[in-house]
C-alpha cells in the first residue's frame, strides 16, 4: 500500500527563502527514499507504507531540531492507479490527486487554502462566516501568518468564507500591518 504524508512546519514565512526547518524536514523525507514535493506551505512525501511510517519520526525531529515550533501531519492512502478502480457514476479520474465531474472542471483535492481555512475554523470553533467582527479580524490575522494570502485568488475566497467583501479583507490586512 502506498501512502502520502503532507507535513507543514511553523512558523511560516510568506516571502523569501524557505525556513531551515522546512528544508530539513524535506531533506529527511528524501533521505528516507520518499518522493517529495516541496511547496511554500508544506511538503508532500510519498512512498510505500513501511518506508513512510519509518521516516515520520525523522522528519518531525529534523523540523523541530532546526527551529520549527510545530509540525502538522496528515497521512492518507494514495489512490490506486487509473484503471484499477472504476470511478463512481458521473465522475472520471484525472491527473493524480484530481477528480473531475464529467461535465465540469477538474477539482483540486489538495486545496491548500481550503485546508488553511478549515484549520482556522477548527481553532476558532466556528465557521468563518459565523464569527463576530473581532473573530473575523483574528481569522484574517491567522490566515496571513500561515501564508494564505500568498495563494492565488485567496482574498476573494477568504472574503466568501467570511461573508464580507474583498475590500473588508484588505482593510483587516492593512489594519494588521499598521
Amino acid at each position: 500500500m502506498r501512502l502520502e504524508a503532507e507535513f507543514t512546519s511553523e512558523p511560516f514565512r510568506g516571502e523569501g527563502s524557505p525556513p531551515e526547518h522546512a528544508l530539513a524536514a524535506r531533506d529527511a523525507a528524501a533521505e528516507a527514499g520518499l518522493e517529495t514535493d516541496f511547496g511554500p506551505l508544506g511538503t508532500l512525501a510519498r512512498g510505500e507504507a513501511k518506508e513512510l511510517y519509518d521516516a515520520l519520526p525523522a522528519i518531525a525531529k529534523a523540523a523541530l531540531d532546526n527551529g520549527a515550533t510545530q509540525v502538522t501531519l496528515q497521512v492518507r492512502q494514495v489512490a490506486p492507479a487509473e484503471g484499477d478502480v472504476k470511478p463512481a457514476a458521473g465522475l472520471t479520474t484525472g491527473e493524480p490527486g484530481h477528480i473531475a465531474a464529467t461535465d465540469g472542471p477538474v477539482v483540486e483535492l489538495h486545496d491548500a487554502l481550503a485546508r488553511l481555512i478549515a484549520d482556522v475554523e477548527r481553532e476558532l470553533g466556528a465557521k468563518l462566516g459565523e464569527l463576530d467582527r473581532p473573530g473575523k479580524q483574528r481569522a484574517v490575522r491567522l490566515l496571513r501568518e500561515r501564508g494564505a494570502f500568498g495563494l492565488r485568488k485567496s482574498v476573494s475566497s477568504v472574503a466568501d468564507a467570511l461573508r464580507v467583501t474583498r475590500f473588508t479583507v484588505y482593510n483587516y490586512l492593512n489594519r494588521e500591518a499598521d
